[in-house]
């Protein structure tokens, strides 16, 4: 580390890996459910599971986001974390009001709008933690250099903050209450969150490929401009069918289209900075994270999001398990697999070693992507079952979900091995110590290290 401050990203992995492992156990319920309906049904209903499952998401993305941002800060800045005491509060408070909601959820404490279900007092709780964490990255960049990197980096950051407000208003026209609530969770998951992603994903690239920063950070503003021209206008596809203008149903079809360009400048800038590099950086499981980034989110945002973006497509798919499949490959692969890549890069520098458990935390990539990308085709074939039988056919909803019961048993199957992959990754972050074995050289291995 070339800052001590750097450390203060340690808590806010560690904590975001506990929540990311209570997500997948929640996720592993829900998925018990679609093929035994009623499995815990007395004890656990399916809402609550699904509810537990989607806010861990949210909420560790968010504390994902902000280790990194505490990681990588003080590089770009070239100054020490503005207030370490702060950050360490912030993080309390943001994961008692997670905690707390989640606790509540399991009593029926929720406000009923998905995602958004938190109770109004940890909403606040969440507002006051994300604005103490701003003010202390924000006056970290003020006084220090301001690079493409950081800059970026911030701005989806406060957009992020801004779009959040929005979870306050909960009119009671419905039509109008999804019209806004969509400028919460499409607009940072398909516009501002894109922001996060880029500039995290350049300054891997920036450090692993030794290519110079002002070829990564024109990349950079040409992918932003991307995803904000395309995003913003895109949320349009959520309204096709909640009693909005009948407008929105061709402007938004071309602009959901055009969705699909910055994630493929994503996998162009990725690849072309990494055949540019020198491609011989030591930490080669953090490479293969910020590869496989882009490519997955690609496919799971970018192709499976087109599949059914359409206006006359998605009259049939709508709200199918088309949706889940497009849901789970797209937040996957680029903020889950983004994140991993970052911790798997800072872990052995927080830690004082070499890059260390590399193996391991391949094969833990490997099997927790190779289990995604199945749990998505049989999700989508799924999905299409569904749709001709239920949308075409017009079949009753609960006969359908009979015939997709093979489909559902084999979501499972890769759920499970989604699991076996993150255990292995956990192990491989904070477990003991085992070095790579140099080239030419023997085998090193070494005690915990220190934290």
């Amino acid at each position: 580390m070339k800052y001590e401050t750097q450390k203060v990203a340690l808590p806010f992995f560690m904590v975001a890996m506990a929540l990311f492992t209570l997500q997948v156990v929640f996720g592993l319920l829900a998925a018990t459910v679609y093929a035994w309906p009623n499995f815990m049904a007395e004890v656990m209903p399916f809402h609550i599971m699904r509810v537990s499952h989607t806010n861990l998401l949210i909420v560790w993305l968010l504390i994902g986001f902000m280790g990194c941002t505490y990681y990588l800060m003080p590089e770009e800045a070239e100054r020490e974390i503005h207030s370490p005491n702060l950050a360490y509060l912030q993080l309390a408070i943001f994961a008692f009001a997670g905690a707390a909601a989640l606790v509540g959820y399991q009593f029926g404490i929720h406000e009923g709008r998905e995602f958004l279900e938190q109770p109004f007092w940890v909403k606040v709780l969440i507002t006051i933690s994300f604005l103490m964490f701003l003010f202390n990255t924000s006056m970290t960049l003020l006084k220090g250099r301001k690079t493409a990197i950081n800059m970026v980096l911030m701005l989806g950051l406060w957009l992020a903050a801004v779009f959040w407000l929005f979870a306050f208003y909960n009119p009671t026209n419905l039509a109008v209450d999804k019209l806004y609530w969509w400028w919460v969770v499409h607009l940072w998951v398909e516009g501002v969150w894109e922001l996060i992603m880029a500039s995290l994903l350049g300054y891997l690239l920036i450090k692993m490929t030794g290519v110079d920063r002002e070829v990564i950070e024109k990349w950079l503003y040409i992918i932003v401009g991307l995803a904000l021209f395309s995003g913003l206008l895109g949320t349009g596809h959520h309204y096709y069918w909640i009693g909005a203008p009948s407008y929105w149903q061709p402007l938004s079809s071309v602009f959901s289209t055009l969705e699909v360009a910055p994630f493929f400048a994503m996998v162009v800038f990725a690849f072309t900075m990494f055949w540019k590099g020198s491609r011989n950086h030591p930490n080669k499981a953090a490479m293969l994270w910020a590869l496989g980034c882009p490519t997955i989110a690609f496919f799971g945002a970018g192709v499976w999001g087109f599949m059914h973006t359409l206006s006359f497509i998605n009259y049939y798919t709508h709200g199918t398990q088309v949706t889940a499949a497009h849901g789970h490959l797209a937040f996957y692969g680029a903020y889950v697999m983004l994140i991993l890549g970052v911790i798997t890069y800072a872990m052995p520098q927080i830690r004082r070693v070499q890059p260390y458990n590399q193996v391991l935390n391949m094969w833990g990539f490997w099997i927790m992507t190779s289990g995604m990308c199945f749990m998505t085709f049989t999700l989508t074939f799924a999905g299409v079952v569904q749709t001709h039988l239920q949308r075409v056919l017009g079949m009753n909803y609960m006969e359908v979900q009979m015939q997709l019961e093979l489909f559902y048993i084999m979501r499972l199957g890769s759920g499970i091995a989604v699991a076996v992959g993150a255990g292995m990754l956990l192990y491989a972050f904070f477990g003991p110590v085992r070095e790579q074995v140099p080239a030419g050289g023997t085998q090193i291995t070494a005690g915990a290290g220190s934290v």
